[in-house]
């Protein structure tokens, strides 16, 4: 059986010059999970020449981040799509990056600000126009129009001269129109917010108020037509400017990823760099790696560091607060290309203990056919089969779930085989006749489907759908059993002698659940009469099964060894007692839902197929595609389900007693 990766403790101290390097290669390797954090103690940088160079550094931490900030502040207002997630190829900020970052930066704020400013005149003057469009026909005295609720506007003389510099200074708050040849008459129209400071600049402008007359009415013509003239000037260069923008985008686009993941990864090396142990000269740099990458990760990092790299390598039990038990050693299960895709299955109900075995090649195992069986249908599964297929070749991309592209692949396989023996394609019988027919007629007479799981009228059924029960009772029966197995040499692995041969899950528990299972199927189909024997071997491996705690203090050196004393030992032995029965029938017994649901797949199947025939032709095609796809999504996702809660219930509660640490490599990651 395989266990989980070998570890080593790996020390490296590193000199100033070369930190940067080692943590880049640490990231992009991906292979080592730091341990260290900054220690309260260290030292403070003396020497002048140091306190400079820290002070560089220090000072390009900071601009990296402020460059990343801004960078990404730069893709959110300009609609620019982010970058992806890998950066595993890309290299840390150069000085380079960071003056070009800063040119980019710079542009793109001038024209950011340009695009704001002409934005904000185009809805100004929009909403003078639209408002002052909308009183034109109206028919009131002119002094009244003061009251509109937005714009503001003042007729009246200011000396010739001062007209261009009145222009320019109000172009931002306000629109002069002029009402004469000579600039001397002016109309000056503003929002309501920016009435003061058109009131100021009037003034200084030297302009007096004009008199109109009170049977004057309406918004004056030239009013609305430099209004109109002015917003299509205004839209017409906003237009430019955004192609302008279109234009930076497409030019700098990929730079900008570029930068985004070189900034990225710069941040996150001073991350690692600020929390590690360090004195005016060196780095200490602690972490876990895999014993079997240790030789090459080593000889690396000397290579990169032309020898200037001190490396020191321990083994777990030299780990001091691995010893002390303040520390777990990480645990990482081994790759394997279909297995692996199962792994986040473990992890998501715990990691195992470092050194015990890896149950991922079990669970591929289990969840495999334990989906087959519920859902067997072969075209059904061959769309698992295809879709899985396409997300492993990256023809399709749904996020993260490409990598469980592997069981896709398999429940698909196994779904189609189940598919195959009952005879199911996209829930009709038909289609599959002839392969039924030339496989049972290599055995005796031809018949379809080779197993019949869909109840009829045939007195033979009900034996067929109680032999389907008994087979996957049979099947939940080995789950737990190589859950039980799994245990006793996780125990054994870790010298509790103890937990290995006593209590429900050791030795004891397992010769009981073996023992009354075999008796049970004596008694039922061998027509045997018990014994004493029976009897003998039942009490004797139920009672270490029920009151094996002391036995197990006694051999796992736990004193006391009667931890609640002699009444305690005899209420918790008969509780004990009740559990261990009840758990192992109904945890057996459970596995009769895998048979349900394989007779409710057959039942769907048949009533898509039914409704279908009475549906024409063409709506009988509709029916069956509509059907199927319901049947592959939504019962697609509870036999998962189910699948999933029988592994937890049934087989990692058999060996989960405690959870060790997952293995969480440092590696760059864009943020």
């Amino acid at each position: 059986m395989a266990r989980t990766t070998e570890m080593r403790l790996v020390e490296l101290v590193s000199l100033r010059q070369d930190v940067s390097k080692v943590i880049e290669y640490l990231g992009k390797k991906g292979n080592f999970q730091l341990q260290a954090k900054k220690s309260k103690s260290s030292k403070k940088i003396a020497s002048k020449d140091n306190n400079a160079t820290e002070e560089k550094i220090s000072s390009y931490f900071l601009d990296d981040r402020l460059i990343f900030e801004k960078l990404k502040s730069l893709i959110a207002y300009f609609n620019i799509a982010d970058r992806d997630e890998d950066i595993s190829l890309c290299e840390k900020a150069s000085d380079s990056d960071r003056d070009e970052a800063k040119k980019i930066i710079e542009l793109s704020e001038n024209l950011k600000d340009r695009l704001d400013s002409l934005a904000a005149e185009e809805k100004r003057i929009s909403d003078s126009y639209n408002e002052a469009l909308s009183f034109s026909n109206l028919q009131v005295p002119y002094s009244e129009l003061e009251h509109l609720s937005f714009l503001s506007i003042k007729v009246g003389k200011i000396v010739k001269d001062n007209y261009e510099s009145l222009k320019n200074s109000l172009s931002a708050n306000a629109l002069i129109i002029p009402l004469g040849t000579d600039n001397s008459k002016i109309m000056a129209v503003s929002s309501k917010k920016g009435r003061f400071a058109l009131e100021t600049e009037l003034k200084n402008a030297g302009f007096v108020p004009m008199n109109i007359p009170e049977d004057f009415k309406g918004i004056p013509e030239d009013l609305l037509v430099s209004l109109q003239t002015e917003m299509n000037s205004v839209r017409s260069n906003l237009e430019k400017l955004n192609e302008e923008k279109n234009n930076f985008i497409e030019t700098h686009i990929e730079k900008i990823h570029a930068l985004l993941a070189s900034f990225s990864i710069s941040i996150q090396i001073a991350d690692v760099e600020e929390s590690l142990e360090q004195t005016s000269m060196v780095y200490r740099i602690t972490g876990w790696i895999p014993a079997e990458e240790c030789r090459l990760f080593m000889k690396e990092l000397d290579n990169l560091t032309e020898g200037r790299l001190a490396i020191r390598e321990y083994l777990p039990h030299e780990v001091p607060s691995v010893l002390s038990g303040e520390e777990q050693v990480p645990v990482k299960l081994k790759y394997r290309k279909f297995v692996s895709a199962f792994e986040r299955m473990i992890f998501s109900y715990g990691s195992p203990l470092y050194g015990t075995i890896d149950p991922t090649p079990f669970v591929a195992v289990f969840f495999t056919i334990l989906f087959g069986v519920m859902f067997g249908d072969c075209g059904q599964g061959l769309v698992f089969l295809i879709m899985g297929i396409l997300m492993a070749l990256k023809v399709i991309k749904i996020g993260n779930w490409n990598k469980f592209a592997p069981i896709f692949i398999a429940i698909g396989v196994s779904s189609s085989i189940m598919g195959l023996i009952t005879g199911e394609f996209f829930g009709t019988e038909k289609v599959l006749e002839p392969f039924a027919m030339f496989v049972t007629g290599l055995f005796g007479s031809p018949r379809a489907p080779i197993l019949k799981v869909m109840p009829s009228s045939n007195p033979n059924s009900i034996f067929v759908i109680f032999g389907i029960f008994g087979a996957t009772i049979a099947l939940g029966f080995i789950i737990i059993s190589v859950g039980l197995v799994v245990n006793f040499l996780n125990m054994c692995i870790q010298k509790k002698w103890g937990s290995a041969f006593f209590g429900k899950r050791g030795l004891s528990g397992i010769l009981f659940y073996w023992y009354a299972i075999a008796f049970a199927l004596r008694l039922a189909f061998l027509h045997h009469s018990p014994v004493l024997c029976d009897w003998i071997v039942i009490g004797i491996t139920l009672f270490f099964a029920a009151f094996g705690e002391p036995f197990e203090r006694l051999f796992d050196g736990e004193r006391p060894v009667l931890e609640g004393g002699f009444g305690g030992l005899l209420i918790g032995g008969m509780v004990e007692l009740i559990e261990v029965v009840s758990n192992y029938m109904s945890g057996t017994i459970s596995f009769v839902r895998v048979g349900a649901f394989a007779l409710a797949h057959a039942v769907l199947g048949f009533i898509i197929e039914m409704m279908s025939s009475k549906c024409g032709p063409i709506g009988g095609i509709f029916v069956l595609i509509i059907g199927n796809a319901i049947v592959v999504v939504l019962e697609g996702m509870i036999v998962a389900i189910q699948v999933i809660r029988l592994q937890y219930y049934e087989f990692f509660s058999k060996f989960f007693n405690e959870t060790g640490k997952e293995f969480i490599p440092f590696k760059f990651c864009y943020k």
